[in-house]
């Protein structure tokens, strides 16, 4: 389970890394959450094709 944790950091710290850097490069909080959005959706998709193996 410590793994997890890991992997759960790891996807929050990237979805907000995304925020912040779309934020900085269009100064629109929509297009930040977007991206932040768009961030999560990457991850579940390789989740499901490759697994967390």
């Amino acid at each position: 389970m410590k793994d997890n944790s890991y992997v759960k950091a790891g996807i929050s710290f990237g979805s907000a890394l995304a925020m912040v850097i779309s934020y900085v490069n269009w100064h629109s909080v929509l297009w930040a959450v977007i991206h932040g959005l768009l961030g999560w959706i990457y991850v579940v998709y390789f989740v499901l094709r490759y697994g967390l193996h």
